[in-house]
């Protein structure tokens, strides 16, 4: 059991608490740490337990802690809306998921509250509340479901991990996660919604996804937004979308399902088809992954309808036909031909028709299926017409030609298939290399610069190029307030309110989303690590871009890289500015110390000589004899301040060593009446010391400092007829001292900056002094690991309080000894001071 230590904080009574010093001196290997989410006493090092967890883990100890699923960040609201009750302390879940292993004490209902009920858990009468209150069973088996779910959340990332380490390919049906394909037919959005009802049954995650082949690349741009609207309604449905460019559907389809371990696939019911020899979608799926459960959805009523061959089919025929890879194709047939009719004596016929696939290979290489498909029939024609026997007709002599025309047009129809799709695989590849390439230049830019001007510039110019669209970036300025650094750009839309809304709320407004989707501008939050940093703004030429997952999260990578870069460059401005403050105050400490021990020698001389002014012969007058007190007087005074000024640039400078040695606080307390006797006078002055006070081991002189101090500042700030109080308890580990007088008090609010350096009171134009007392008791009380507060009595008057640490004080010999002689020197000492 590792002893806890006792903190004071201000207004309340000293409380044990977990000792991180006493913790991280051992350095045990593995250390047990109750209640993770613990708010600590104020005045400790850390408000929360957790954050001292964070710092032995740093140390490089092991911790096993105990954590109630209540006090998870993510389910507050969750807990809040079931119990009735808003927990206060909470675990943010960013350091739950750093676990290295998470095991669930999993307790039913009636077994808790029967510990409950034995007092097992609290004492009787905080049981009773409990049970009344919060620990109700409907609520623990609420409590006990959450804790069950998210443990279970915990296992399947452990179980994924697992997954990708081993390379596992096959699914693993520990959870019912649903995969959605969404295919361009019309049904799509229904097909999403009935995926999204399922994983709400069955409380699961799911993915939807959308496999782009070549042929649904050539869609025309209405049916290609109508798939990109139910790609966006899964992820507003809360799924986790994909579009995967493949030439096989049911092989990306399946690829995604093994990566993610999805063990249920939804799709579209398909009908058999003579012009489908490899089977419907699900008959592919079923043969790749037998170990995959298939789900179809059939299409809704209102969709099965016969379209008229109107607007829509002539629509997609003008979409598909493109007119100058046709001409292109009759161009290269006629081109094959007529270099190759010269050579007809020279060239045999298979190298004839090989002339002619190379045609179709070029054809297909630069204009697709379509034009290559024509010139693979136009190229057997013009061979049967030109070069096959009889020439110049379309009649064969030879049957063995028939053949030749098939296998030529055949090939040509492979090559022609076959080098679309690679055409199609090389343009996704250049596509995916120039969003990667972009993202290296953006992270390059933006790590180089050093000033927020730059950032914004470089943000801007990179959004713009990147998606075609007028960019604009709001950043936060030391008010918390949303300002543009450069000029807006021109045009109207661009809104200010929108831009804040985004901000306060963390979420994306304005074009394409929920909120203001009627705007021409879509706002983005720069979300950092530690805060929001502004909000970037963006007007696209082509809107619908925004709807492809891959250009959003393309999008939202960039407006993350700006993010981190505005927060790295405003910590760069804070590390500068607390440097130059540092050195400033290195500096003006130096300059203290020097002007400090230079007026130190004059000024002892002015008291000695005013000293000596008062007993000169012949004797001085009554008047010279008040003028040479009130002489001596000031320059005691201006003496005092100067020895603060000094001392305090001693102690900041680490120059002040601590000589702890035992002392008595009674001597040190008497000493320090002695010397601050005519400053008090004429208050009262009365001590409430026990006669069996511990020894404390400390710094005498220094202690004693902060006692003249205190009194000094009671004389100043109290009137002659106030009283001044001092009293000491001993507490476990502690020994807590007080100064009070029954003065005016202090202001409301002034109680921790009245301890800062140069730092006066509410009359300080009328008291002497610079305002460094209290910031040496604070600092000297700290260097003795102690602490120093201050509150208001009631009755009036102010009470300061300060701590010093007990040690196991040495035992009196009586025979003589080293300890007993230590404390009668330091009482001797004491005494002649």
């Amino acid at each position: 059991m590792l002893p806890r230590r006792l903190v004071a904080a201000a207004g309340q009574a000293t409380l044990p608490e977990f000792d991180l010093d006493a913790a991280l001196a051992r350095q045990p290997a593995l250390i047990l740490v109750d209640e993770l989410a613990h708010s600590n006493v104020a005045g400790s090092r850390h408000p929360k337990r957790w954050q001292d967890v964070e710092e032995l883990l740093a140390a490089g100890i092991d911790v096993w802690t105990t954590l109630n699923v209540q006090h998870l960040e993510s389910l507050n609201d969750v807990v809040g809306g079931i119990t009735g009750i808003r927990v206060q302390e909470t675990l943010p879940d960013t350091f739950f998921d750093r676990a290295d292993e998470v095991v669930l004490v999993d307790v039913p209902a009636e077994e808790l509250i029967a510990r409950l009920k034995a007092g097992k858990v609290y004492a009787e009468g905080q049981a009773e509340r409990a049970a009344v209150n919060f620990f109700r069973r409907g609520n623990l088996m609420a409590l006990r479901e959450l804790a069950l779910r998210r443990t279970a959340d915990r296992v399947e990332d452990d179980v994924q991990a697992y997954r990708v380490d081993r390379a596992i390919g096959r699914v693993w049906k520990t959870e019912s996660a649903v995969l959605c394909c969404i295919g361009p037919s019309d049904g799509g959005e229904h097909i999403v919604r009935s995926a999204a009802l399922l994983a709400q049954q069955l409380a699961v995650s799911w993915h939807a996804v959308y496999v782009e082949t070549p042929a649904l690349q050539r869609l025309p741009n209405e049916r290609r937004e109508r798939i990109l609207r139910a790609v966006k309604l899964a992820e507003e449905l809360g799924a986790t979308t994909a579009v995967l460019p493949s030439a096989s559907v049911a092989a990306a389809v399946v690829a995604h399902a093994r990566q993610h371990n999805l063990s249920k696939i939804v799709m579209g019911h398909n009908q058999a088809s003579l012009w489908r020899p490899a089977g419907t979608l699900a008959q592919q799926l079923g043969r790749l992954a037998p170990d995959v459960d298939l789900i179809e959805i059939g299409t809704p009523a209102r969709s099965r309808r016969v379209r008229p061959p109107s607007a829509g089919r002539s629509a997609e025929r003008s979409g598909r036909l493109r007119p100058a890879g046709y001409v292109v194709a009759v161009g290269a047939c006629a081109l094959v031909t007529a270099l190759a009719w010269p050579l007809e004596a020279v060239l045999d016929l298979p190298n004839i028709v090989m002339l002619f696939l190379l045609a179709v290979l070029g054809v297909a290489l630069s204009y697709g299926r379509g034009p290559a498909a024509l010139a693979s029939v136009l190229n057997v024609a013009a061979f049967d017409y030109f070069f096959v026997p009889p020439r110049l007709s379309f009649s064969v002599s030879d049957i063995q030609y028939v053949l030749t025309f098939g296998v030529m047009l055949a090939v040509g129809l492979i090559v022609g298939q076959l080098t679309a799709g690679l055409r199609f695989q090389a343009r996704i590849a250049s596509h995916r290399e120039r969003r990667s390439h972009s993202l290296f230049e953006v992270a390059r830019d933006l790590s180089s610069v050093l000033a927020t001007e730059q950032v914004v510039e470089a943000a801007e110019e990179a959004v713009a190029r990147e998606f075609h669209a007028r960019a604009h970036i709001f950043v936060l300025d030391a008010d918390d307030r949303l300002r543009s650094i450069a000029t807006p750009p021109e045009g109207e839309g661009l809104d200010a309110g929108t831009a804040r809304w985004a901000f306060d709320h963390a979420q994306a407004a304005g074009l394409g989303t929920d909120t203001l989707p009627g705007s021409a501008w879509l706002y983005l939050p720069l979300k950092a690590p530690m805060r929001a940093r502004g909000v970037l703004a963006l007007q696209p030429e082509e809107p619908r871009l925004l709807l492809v997952p891959e250009q959003r999260r393309q999008l939202e990578t960039f407006a993350a890289l700006t993010a981190i870069a505005l927060e790295r460059v405003h910590y760069v401005d804070v590390a500068q500015t607390a440097t130059v403050q540092i050195e400033s105050e290195r500096l003006r400490n130096s300059l203290l110390a020097a002007l400090s021990h230079d007026l130190r020698t004059p000024l002892a001389g002015l008291v000695g000589l005013a000293e000596s002014l008062r007993f000169t012969r012949p004797a001085l007058s009554g008047e010279q004899q008040e003028i040479a007190q009130e002489l001596q007087v000031e320059a005691l005074r201006m003496s005092t301040q100067v020895n603060n000024l000094l001392d305090m640039a001693r102690i900041e400078s680490g120059e002040v060593r601590l000589r702890r040695e035992w002392h008595s606080v009674e001597e040190m307390v008497g000493s320090a009446v002695r010397v601050t006797a005519r400053v008090l006078a004429p208050r009262p002055v009365t001590t409430d010391l026990p006669a069996d006070l511990p020894l404390v081991e400390c710094d005498a002189v220094l202690v004693e400092r902060v006692f003249v101090n205190l009194l000094e500042n009671a004389a100043k700030y109290t009137p002659p007829t106030a009283g001044v109080r001092i009293s000491a308890r001993a507490e476990p580990g502690t020994m807590r001292i007080t100064v009070a007088d029954t003065g005016a008090g202090i202001r409301a609010g002034q109680e921790a900056a009245i301890f800062e350096k140069f730092t006066r009171g509410a009359r300080e134009s009328a008291v002497a002094g610079v305002g460094l007392g209290l910031a040496i008791c604070k600092a000297i009380v700290e260097a003795h690991g102690g602490t120093i507060a201050v509150e208001n009595v009631e009755g009036g008057g102010a009470a300061f309080t300060f701590s010093l640490p007990l040690g196991t004080a040495p035992t009196l010999d009586a025979a003589g000894g080293e300890a007993p002689a230590t404390i009668a020197m330091d009482a001797a000492t004491a005494v002649g001071a």
